[in-house]
């Protein structure tokens, strides 16, 4: 167990990100969308961490609360430097926190808005290096230095001097992917990273970023809502439900043991034209509740088919099962009652 302890780059420990709601009457009382509501994991050095939900459930702003592109509103978020230590990133100064953004990168999901239109290609995956203090402006050995990265990254070099809109989706997600890997970072949250993009695009796409991975030995917290996606790239998954992680587990465990009925609901929407192995569809009744006010008890207890009394009046603990299989619910599919 030692051993993996010292294997954990990122330790989340109760970490909630809460937005404030614009009052609508005078002395009323604040409100917040609770869009990260107590998410506790550890993801470790060389993997890639899948997480899904439904969209609303808060996958993108965990991502960007890693990397304080959000500040946390409570919880702690630490991150073990090259040396070995564990910085708790929500007490570094602006400036430390500026010298670890260049390990700490994220794609997109937007290829199309993500991308600076007034700049051309070249400057686009320089602008990091420039700030970084790795290249001077103007130095010809970045530009060698950019040729290199973008022919890693499945881009020719006479793309150079060209304008975002002069480039396709799949081509703009690898400028994205480009931009980010420039810098060498260890970890790399890929937000959606192939959901905009065709299905022939994203196994491409899918295929760079494994490469890269192995290549660079490369860290990803890889947000989706396509569960078919997440198995294949995914070496641990996490299944969020309106702000909380209700269950993890490493990527065969989760699909061959499903514990939470949301998990059993989100896996039998996956397509297949195996029609022995095919899933009874399941399908949730209801809108997913207001992050505003979110139910009492388990938060899917107004949508899960199995719910009881205990489920509408107590939240579940978020318990570990075995082989590193956890899961937030008082009466587990395969588990004990």
């Amino acid at each position: 167990m030692q051993d993996k302890e010292q294997n954990v780059l990122l330790h989340v420990e109760n970490v909630k990100q809460y937005f404030p709601v614009k009052k609508s009457r005078l002395g009323e009382k604040q409100k917040y969308v609770k869009a990260n509501d107590g998410i506790s994991l550890d993801i470790y050095e060389g993997e890639t961490f899948g997480l899904v939900g439904e969209s609303g459930c808060g996958k993108s702003t965990f991502g960007r609360t890693l990397l304080q592109l959000y500040p946390q509103t409570e919880g702690v978020i630490e991150y073990r430097d090259k040396e070995g230590q564990l910085l708790p990133l929500k007490e570094l100064s602006r400036e430390k926190m500026r010298e670890l953004r260049k390990e700490l990168q994220i794609i997109f999901q937007d290829p199309y808005s993500s991308l600076n239109p007034r700049m051309t290609l070249g400057q686009i995956i320089g602008e990091g290096l420039v700030s970084h203090g790795i290249f001077k402006k103007g130095d010809p050995a970045m530009q060698e230095y950019i040729m290199n990265i973008m022919e890693e990254c499945g881009l020719s070099g006479y793309f150079f001097s060209r304008y975002p809109h002069q480039f396709s989706g799949g081509q703009r997600q690898r400028i994205g992917i480009a931009r980010s890997l420039a810098l060498h970072p260890r970890f790399v949250v890929c937000d959606e990273a192939v959901s905009a993009l065709d299905v022939s695009i994203q196994s491409q796409i899918l295929n760079l970023l494994q490469d890269l991975k192995e290549k660079e030995n490369l860290t990803y917290l890889f947000i989706t809502h396509d569960l078919s996606v997440v198995k294949y790239i995914s070496d641990r998954i996490g299944v969020m439900y309106l702000g909380n992680m209700v269950e993890l587990a490493p990527t065969d465990e989760l699909f061959s043991n499903t514990l939470h009925p949301y998990t059993e609901a989100l896996l039998s929407a996956i397509p297949t034209v195996d029609q022995e192995g095919r899933r009874e569809r399941i399908l949730l009744e209801g809108d997913i509740p207001s992050p505003v006010n979110p139910p009492s008890g388990c938060k899917f207890h107004t949508r899960c088919r199995y719910c009881q009394e205990k489920c509408r009046q107590e939240i579940p603990a978020f318990e570990d099962k075995g082989n590193g299989h956890f899961v937030a619910c008082h009466y587990p599919l395969k588990g004990e009652a």
